[in-house]
């Protein structure tokens, strides 16, 4: 007789919690865990785990997915690596609220700080809300691969509010935050989990201008923290500007926490400029949670770098004008007059004409520091292996080395550059971070950057790198890596119903092939609209995923369901036209 809608026989089941890993069955019914245990009852489908993980489908709070679920219903990179929710809004930018007038303006910020092209854009967003409600129903009459989240970002609230005022960094007036306040407030009873802002400088639109909640007055990103006071619902998400004394920053990070009553969570990573900012940070954090509040920082557990080939959107020679007299040209044909020796020598002797944007110029300019990521990438490799020592050894300039680099492959090579977590040249100060108990592993950025970065794959990293790879004194429990990616992350937004294995819990489900799981490098793929470039990267050994109960993924490749939804937060309140 069939009870059950699927069975899971026999795996190995790390149920997020933290709990020691036991092998057992998991029996799904109506989209929920219904037991765990020896199961008696057939499901309709029946899976064989023995041997394999069977895990709670990951959560990555970190992405920028806003754009992407209003034209796709598959969120990779983030689906093809057992994530089953992802929360996007983060960074204070996204597409609403937004009015007609300023949609380009929204899109011109999204275009510099997350390297979305303007065109797929203006040919991808149907553009049918203005308010954030209606921004919020839009996206539940749709359905995807996985499960979407969303908060209020901080940039297209303050153009909502102020228009080109909000753009050009005027003052926010009273009135105007108290605006802001009550949007927030609405948003979060729509189902918002949260609002989002930057104070980072690098986050600048393509022209250079900085987005619009860059340089606002703390006053105004207090504003925000009452809204979620007033919605008495919700978390505050924020980057901080890393120039700035990191004692400044965590006040800021603190009074936030203060003002709204709500858990805090900001970006914390070691930066080359900076390398012991960090630490500064933790002690603020540290101090903030033993006060009382609830602070969090969101880590990667591996570099944080950008990625540079001659099909992505940065390279070392993109500020040469003889490459750009060529930038325009198909692959193969800029392939052939590059491998021209005296084009190579005309190149390499031109003085660069700078990008507009501040951070673009540092990362093609730090040469010395990339490194060539291979078929099987390592994102920490030897210093020896980067750039600057391997043209030492060679007797050749850097740029000289890179450029010879960037041709293999046929001109499909990628170079890596490691901007953050990577100072000392080991991991030492990412295990440290990993260890600490008031961080959160994020930061997967999928939907964004699409020709610069491709870090949504950090759960393969994390369970092979961390975990199956690592000599046995420094690898991190099975238990401790699965809780990271599943519970740790829910409980930090607030999302009660799924990162673990227990009955009555949403069904969302891993069986994981631990000993084949392998992930690919990342590689181009053109399949966004007005066929779009953005990196993908394919991972082995994920051999089921579910989401809600419902087979998603069989090895990687897709069934076709698409049982994933809209995730409304713990202050939604559902409209009076809706609770009949």
């Amino acid at each position: 007789m069939i009870e059950y809608d699927v069975v899971i026989r026999g795996g190995t089941i790390v149920d997020g919690g933290g709990g020691k890993p036991f092998e057992g069955d998991i029996a799904v019914r109506d989209g929920l865990i219904a037991a765990i245990g020896a199961v008696e009852g057939r499901g309709r489908e029946e899976i064989d785990a023995r041997g394999r993980l069977v895990t709670p489908g990951f959560v990555d709070i970190h992405t920028h997915y806003d754009g992407q679920v209003t034209w796709e219903q598959r969120l990779m990179p983030s689906s093809n690596h057992g994530t089953t929710t992802v929360v996007t809004g983060n960074c204070g930018v996204g597409f609403a609220p937004c009015r007609p007038d300023d949609r380009l303006k929204l899109v011109k910020v999204m275009e510099g700080v997350e390297d979305i092209p303007e065109i797929v854009m203006t040919e991808g967003i149907p553009w049918n809300w203005e308010t954030f409600p209606e921004y919020m129903d839009a996206l539940a009459a749709r359905s995807f691969d996985i499960d979407v989240a969303v908060q209020i970002p901080h940039s297209p609230l303050r153009v909502y509010v102020m228009g080109d005022r909000g753009v050009d960094h005027e003052a926010s007036s009273e009135a105007d935050r108290a605006e802001m306040a009550r949007l927030v407030a609405e948003a979060v009873a729509s189902g918002a989990i949260g609002v989002t802002t930057s104070r980072s400088l690098n986050h600048r639109a393509k022209d250079g201008k900085p987005a619009p909640s860059v340089q606002t007055a703390v006053e105004e990103v207090l504003a925000l923290a009452r809204g979620l006071a007033q919605a008495q619902a919700g978390v505050f998400q924020i980057i901080t500007e890393m120039s700035e004394p990191p004692e400044k920053e965590m006040a800021i990070v603190r009074r936030i926490a203060e003002v709204s009553g709500r858990p805090v969570s900001f970006t914390l990573s070691q930066i080359p400029e900076a390398p012991d900012s960090w630490r500064g940070l933790i002690a603020g954090m540290e101090a903030a949670n033993a006060a009382g509040c609830t602070v969090r920082g969101q880590i990667h557990e591996r570099p944080v770098g950008v990625l540079l080939g001659l099909e992505l959107s940065l390279n070392p020679l993109s500020t040469k004008p003889s490459y750009k007299a060529i930038a325009h040209l198909p692959l193969e044909e800029r392939v052939a007059i590059l491998r021209d020796p005296a084009f190579k020598r005309k190149l390499l002797a031109e003085e660069a004409e700078p990008d507009p944007v501040p951070l673009a110029n540092r990362l093609i300019g730090a040469v010395e520091g990339m490194f060539a990521l291979g078929e099987d990438p390592d994102y920490a490799p030897p210093r020896e292996m980067q750039i600057g020592a391997r043209a030492r050894a060679l007797g050749v300039t850097p740029l000289s080395l890179a450029y010879d680099l960037l041709l293999e492959g046929d001109g499909r090579a990628i170079l890596c550059l490691p901007g953050a977590n990577f100072v000392s040249g080991t991991l030492d100060e990412v295990r440290e971070m990993m260890e600490h108990p008031d961080t959160v592993i994020a930061l997967g950025d999928g939907g964004a950057h699409y020709g610069l970065i491709c870090d949504a794959g950090y759960p393969t990293h994390l369970l092979t790198h961390w975990g199956r790879d690592a000599p046995e004194e420094e690898r991190f429990p099975i238990e401790w890596i699965i809780a990271a990616l599943t519970r740790r992350p829910a409980e930090t937004v607030g999302l009660a119903d799924r990162g673990l294995l227990k009955p009555g819990l949403k069904a969302d489900i891993n069986v994981i092939d631990h000993g084949r799981l392998r992930l690919h490098a990342p590689r181009p793929v053109y399949n966004l609209p007005a066929d779009g470039r953005r990196l993908q990267q394919r991972a082995d050994g994920y051999e089921v995923t579910l989401v809600s109960g419902v087979i998603t993924y069989r090895e990687g490749v897709p069934t076709g369901a698409l049982p994933g939804r809209l995730v409304r937060g713990s202050g939604y309140r559902k409209p009076l036209r809706d609770a009949a």
